[in-house]
């Protein structure tokens, strides 16, 4: 899998719409849903917009965003401790804390934010029917292009002010646009779903729990192998040859697509010889739970760093957590693209 994620000169993430945009062709015919989308972006399109978003992904900045991170989490436990027992862990604070968190780093104002991420997962929730859908879409791009009026206008401190104060000339409305679209698709459900999962998987592996209540190096490990072991986001954009090439004596022709299991991957025994364990104390391997090659994660350090806050806060404030009925049928979600779940019922 590493052979054809980390190929981009042999395998091509951008889809053809037309006859006239062929493979090795020079000309890029892209719909509007997907300027901005770095997936859908191939070298010299995605080295230049990739370019401009990394400083936003830097390890200070996500320094500076820590603290504001711990205050959104603390809100969502409190409203789970008033709450009381029996709460719903996925309503009360999974769905809560990564979309609040995203819109604190694109620079949504606060009382904006409640309204921005109604739009955001309406657009977004495949039980809707489409035409309940593109009218939130269509809400949620106009709320955006007057947010790129205003950040142009005044840069505040936020990803998108910070873009556009440093590199405005250079990056347009739609690629922004379409980066926030992107951002919000992949960070909110994938945090969430981690979020969700991580706590049913170590509710299931109580033995594992402790690493949580250690040190950073101790919590950030156990992150980075709950990721790894439920690898939400199940596969990357599908991968077009653009030349006859072959992997693992398999010969993909020109033209032909493939799609990657990032599950099978990290479950793999090439990997480690016990991957289907869950091992929070383990030395951290190279999974490929945010991809590879120039198409690797660019808020993976975002991902990890809330993660490590909200399990170590939701462990630190309910000690003696645990499902509220074991017998509880599990249910997972199935109206958005990375796995989940619906509800978790928890006691303390």
């Amino acid at each position: 899998m590493r052979q054809v994620l980390g190929d981009h000169k042999r395998f091509s993430t951008r889809r053809r719409f037309d006859r006239r945009d062929e493979i090795g062709g020079t000309g890029v015919f892209r719909p509007r849903e997907l300027v901005g989308n770095l997936m859908d972006y191939d070298p010299p399109e995605h080295t230049r917009l990739r370019h401009l978003l990394t400083p936003g992904f830097t390890q200070r900045r996500m320094r500076r965003l820590a603290p504001r991170i711990e205050e959104i989490v603390t809100d969502r436990l409190d409203a789970m401790e008033q709450a009381g027992p029996p709460a719903d862990l996925i309503e009360l604070f999974a769905d809560e804390v990564p979309g609040a968190v995203l819109c604190e780093l694109i620079g949504v104002p606060r009382d904006d934010q409640a309204m921005f991420l109604q739009l955001c997962h309406r657009h977004l929730d495949a039980s809707l029917s489409a035409r309940k859908r593109a009218a939130a879409g269509e809400a949620f791009a106009r709320y955006l292009v007057a947010m790129m009026a205003r950040e142009r206008k005044d840069p505040g401190d936020g990803f998108i002010g910070s873009i556009v104060a440093e590199h405005g000339d250079t990056i347009t409305d739609e690629e922004l646009r379409g980066v926030c679209v992107q951002l919000m698709l992949a960070g909110d459900d994938n945090v969430s779903g981690m979020i969700g999962l991580g706590v049913l998987a170590l509710l299931r592996h109580p033995e594992q729990i402790a690493a949580l209540r250690g040190d950073d190096q101790s919590a950030d490990r156990a992150v980075d192998e709950l990721i790894r072991y439920l690898t939400v986001p199940y596969a990357p954009t599908p991968r077009t040859a653009v030349e006859d090439v072959m992997v693992a004596d398999q010969v993909i022709k020109e033209g032909e697509t493939v799609l990657c299991s990032l599950p099978m991957a990290n479950r793999d025994r090439a990997l480690l010889p016990d991957a289907d364990r869950l091992d929070v104390t383990r030395t951290p391997v190279p999974h490929v739970a945010f991809g590879h090659g120039i198409h690797h994660c660019l808020g993976a350090a975002l991902t990890r760093l809330q993660l490590r806050i909200a399990y170590t806060a939701l462990w630190r404030r309910f000690p003696a957590l645990q499902l509220a009925d074991p017998a509880q049928e599990i249910m997972f979600r199935t109206s958005t693209p990375a796995y989940g779940l619906t509800s978790l019922l928890v006691a303390w």
